[in-house]
């Protein structure tokens, strides 16, 4: 009788990927690779940037940060759309190149394609309940929503779905608002 053994990667692994312009990823110790995001996503990820960045410069209760590294562990990291962290964790959590550790927030635009939404919907979204990450986004194009997922015992819970004529508020930002049809604007 022979036993099949699936092989791990390591964030060491991730260091030999090529620079291809894909993304590589880990989790669980699977190697998950997708491609380099479309335009349209490019362009959602763009406005959130436009209405979060601003409000920290008003209101540096943190920092953003798009596309970083977040190494969770040996066989976890992800690269997130964007990432916020909060002042009182930034020492901890963004002392080097990558962040070394689960974010206050991370936010997901959703790209076309059956293992992009499994990646962003599933794995991520358990990834990130995991490693203690306070809050998800997943920012959908395609239905014109956010999905707001927060930390409830251990698991990122959704919390509500916010549509096209709402406005975005979140506990980690105080203050900061943003109507959800700016972000799908073009």
């Amino acid at each position: 009788m022979s036993a099949h053994l699936e092989q791990l990667f390591t964030v060491a692994d991730l260091e030999l990927m090529p620079d291809d312009g894909k993304r590589y990823e880990l989790i669980e110790g699977d190697l998950v690779v997708s491609h380099a995001p479309g335009l349209s996503h490019q362009e959602i990820l763009d406005n959130l940037i436009s209405y979060i960045k601003p409000f920290l410069r008003v209101n540096p209760v943190g920092k953003v940060w798009s596309t970083p590294g977040v190494i969770f562990d040996n066989f976890n990291a992800v690269i997130p759309d964007l990432v916020f962290v909060s002042n009182e964790r930034l020492g901890e959590v963004a002392a080097t190149e990558k962040v070394p550790g689960a974010p206050d927030l991370a936010i997901e635009v959703l790209s076309p394609g059956k293992e992009n939404l499994r990646r962003d919907r599933s794995m991520k979204l358990k990834t990130y309940g995991k490693f203690g990450v306070s809050e998800y986004w997943i920012v959908d194009g395609f239905q014109r929503l956010v999905e707001i997922y927060r930390l409830d015992n251990g698991e990122l819970a959704l919390n509500v779905v916010l549509r096209f004529s709402d406005e975005l508020t979140t506990p980690l930002l105080p203050g900061f608002t943003c109507a959800v049809r700016q972000i799908f604007e073009a």
